[in-house]
């Protein structure tokens, strides 16, 4: 048996009420929520699981062949979906996967595809979701191949790689760097951007996890980028206010100052979801494999970056917030000497008379 799950996950720039939205769209098409089916419930939570959408199944010609493929969507409440291009065949060997994953390579022959089904995902769930916004540009795209025995005639590095080649020792090594197993039948091997599943069950607890690792990816990759549009323009924002006679900058401070605030706030609790999206507890093997995941599609270092804007927004908040403090403190201390200065001249003004 073979498998080739081909990823492409996109942003919609807002959440998404998945339990009004599974109601309205099951009255026309098959939904389901994502379970995990191998694990203990406690061992792996999830608080709102994405919603599953099937949509109706292409063909891909490659080479003279065809492929039948199902197209699933899951929609995510953080903003996020996620488009896979299924292949299965539970008659083919083993030997077959390397060959057919090559004539995929880079999501070869799909990449139009994908644009047709976001386009046709975009019209459904229109009617459904207000102000929906899909950037078809802006993704993450994942490859996950799966077989049901660890076959010697399969070279990881190829599959990972997308290409046949004599590799060096040491690029071999990288490319099979994470490697991990649970029992001796079984294999799992996570690259950046694709991963090699060998197990004589259908890993599916373990693809979802993948996948869930993806979109945590891709969300923090998105509100990296809309960080950095954030901080141009509170640049420009001051900058523009900094030109500004004194009692006009103090309000536009404000301004900037509220526009801060919201951003940090919205920003803040999004990225607190985005890396809670799922918890894996009890179960060791699982945790590794999400960890591992994570790790090789550098999740730390967007969240990170992310941390980083936040950071720089917060203190471009106290510093702007301390220049209000001052000049209010000045205007006060003006004020003071103003009515001390009227209180004199009433006095001698008195005292003449």
């Amino acid at each position: 048996m073979i498998s080739l799950r081909f990823y492409r996950i996109y942003d919609i720039g807002r959440e998404i009420n998945l339990d009004q939205l599974e109601r309205e769209l099951a009255r026309s098409y098959f939904t389901a929520r994502a379970s995990f089916l191998r694990v203990n419930p406690k061992s792996i939570m999830m608080e709102d699981p994405p919603l599953m959408l099937k949509m109706h199944e292409v063909s891909v010609e490659r080479q003279g062949i065809s492929y039948n493929m199902s197209v699933i969507a899951r929609l995510y409440d953080i903003g996020a979906i996620s488009l896979c291009f299924l292949y299965e065949d539970h008659e083919a060997p083993s030997s077959v996967l390397e060959d057919t994953v090559l004539l995929f390579s880079g999501h070869e022959g799909l990449s139009e595809l994908f644009g047709i089904y976001l386009k046709n995902l975009g019209e459904i769930l229109g009617p459904h979701i207000q102000n929906l916004s899909i950037e078809p540009d802006f993704f993450e795209d994942y490859s996950i191949y799966v077989t049901d025995r660890i076959d010697q005639s399969i070279d990881p590095a190829v599959l990972l790689s997308g290409e046949r080649t004599q590799f060096s020792s040491q690029m071999r090594e990288e490319i099979v760097r994470n490697t991990l197993s649970y029992t001796t039948e079984d294999i799992a091997i996570l690259s950046y951007d694709s991963a090699l599943l060998c197990n004589p069950e259908n890993p599916t607890d373990l693809i979802d996890l993948i996948e869930f690792a993806s979109v945590q990816v891709l969300e923090l990759r998105y509100y990296d980028r809309m960080l950095n549009r954030q901080m141009e323009k509170m640049y420009d924002d001051i900058e523009q206010a900094d030109r500004m006679w004194r009692i006009r900058r103090m309000r536009q401070y404000h301004v900037i100052m509220a526009q801060l605030m919201e951003t940090y706030a919205e920003i803040s609790e999004i990225t607190e979801k985005v890396n809670n999206l799922i918890k894996v507890t009890e179960d060791v093997y699982y945790a590794r494999v999400y960890a591992t995941a994570l790790k090789v599609m550098r999740s730390s270092q967007w969240s990170g970056s992310v941390d980083r804007k936040i950071e720089v927004i917060h203190e471009n908040y106290s510093m702007l917030s301390e220049e209000v403090r001052i000049q209010h403190s000045n205007f006060l201390e003006w004020v003071v000497i103003i009515l001390i200065a009227i209180e004199c001249i009433l006095g001698l003004l008195r005292a003449g008379h």
